[in-house]
């Protein structure tokens, strides 16, 4: 049995593949299986994968769907085929550094022997931009008491994120969770269909008193939106606003929830006024009328009293969070 399963989603993908699945290949650990689940891409990345699994010493698992069931859905898949012990989520547009393996999962290891409880859930990994290596993508995400969830280091110099912390999610573009922790939370909402789905699983995670990490020996080059193209556009914003008040509404009890909605309110108030200068002022609209109006799809986390001190940090966290705004 393998010990770490690698998890790809592909939707049209065939453009980067060549690099990231090149970088696996001369990966210094090779204890691993491969799982590539395509969501009926209409280019060659099917052709590609199964050409280039005979330069692997292992078969890949080649999961073709017949439709575009989303990210959170094809990972699904890809964990309930897999038997091993960690699940190593990576997107298609990313270049691993040749002991990125190894690294995530010695800062896993390292994690769980400082803390007797063996309670770390994910790793994160240190994410380079892609065409610009001197800046970070992402070293780990917040989330905080506005409803925002903050890329840690965004644009910053990679050097200044050489230690590890924890966090409050891992980025799913390159992070390493226990599979046997997955069991007990529940795997990725499959509703959110992309975009939130990891900060809804790291929120899960803190409910549930297990930690994310940040490990910065563990770096890839990440190009960043590959599948749904730029920044901004009429695709994601709407889904990731719509999935913002589905995170809320899951997983904040409803005192909380009337306990943050003054600050929560501003927050979408800010994006909103942001998105409208970029001309995408109805799309965000649209997206949070989604999220209010269809929210009975989601099931709410049942509140358990034995986690109420997991609330009280997650709360605190929230309020922290807001101020690394000005020092992320």
């Amino acid at each position: 049995m393998n010990n770490i399963s690698i998890i790809i989603v592909n939707y049209n993908g065939e453009n980067f593949l060549e690099k990231c699945f090149n970088s696996i290949k001369n990966q210094s650990f090779q204890e691993f299986e491969i799982i590539f689940i395509d969501n009926n891409s209409i280019d060659n990345s099917i052709y590609f994968v199964n050409r280039f699994s005979e330069k692997l010493s292992q078969n890949i698992k080649v999961l073709k769907n017949k439709s575009n069931l989303g990210f959170s859905a094809a990972v699904n898949q890809g964990i309930n085929h897999s038997s091993s012990e960690y699940i190593l989520l990576l997107n298609n547009d990313i270049e691993l550094d040749p002991n990125f393996i190894l690294n995530i999962i010695n800062c896993f290891k390292s994690y769980n022997n400082q803390n007797s409880n063996k309670n770390i859930f994910s790793v994160s990994s240190k994410m380079i931009q892609f065409n610009n290596r001197d800046l970070i993508d992402d070293a780990g995400d917040y989330y905080n008491i506005m409803g925002w969830t903050i890329k840690k280091g965004e644009g910053k110099d990679e050097k200044m994120y050489n230690n590890s912390y924890e966090i409050f999610s891992s980025c799913a573009g390159a992070a390493l969770y226990k599979k046997s922790i997955l069991d007990k939370i529940g795997l990725f909402d499959e509703n959110f269909f992309a975009y939130m789905e990891d900060v809804d699983i790291g929120y899960r995670s803190l409910i549930n008193g297990f930690k994310n990490v940040y490990c910065p020996n563990a770096i890839v080059y990440h190009i960043g939106s590959g599948s749904s193209g730029n920044k901004y556009n009429e695709f994601k914003i709407p889904l990731a606003a719509r999935n913002n008040i589905w995170v809320i509404y899951k997983n904040m009890p409803w005192p909380q929830i009337i306990l943050n909605i003054g600050f929560l309110a501003i927050g979408f108030l800010i994006k909103y006024i942001f998105f409208v200068r970029k001309g995408y002022g109805d799309l965000y609209l649209k997206g949070l009328k989604e999220g209010i109006k269809n929210r009975n799809k989601i099931k709410k986390i049942e509140f358990k009293r034995n986690n109420l001190k997991n609330y009280f940090k997650i709360q605190g966290r929230l309020i922290i969070n807001t101020f690394k705004l000005i020092y992320k």
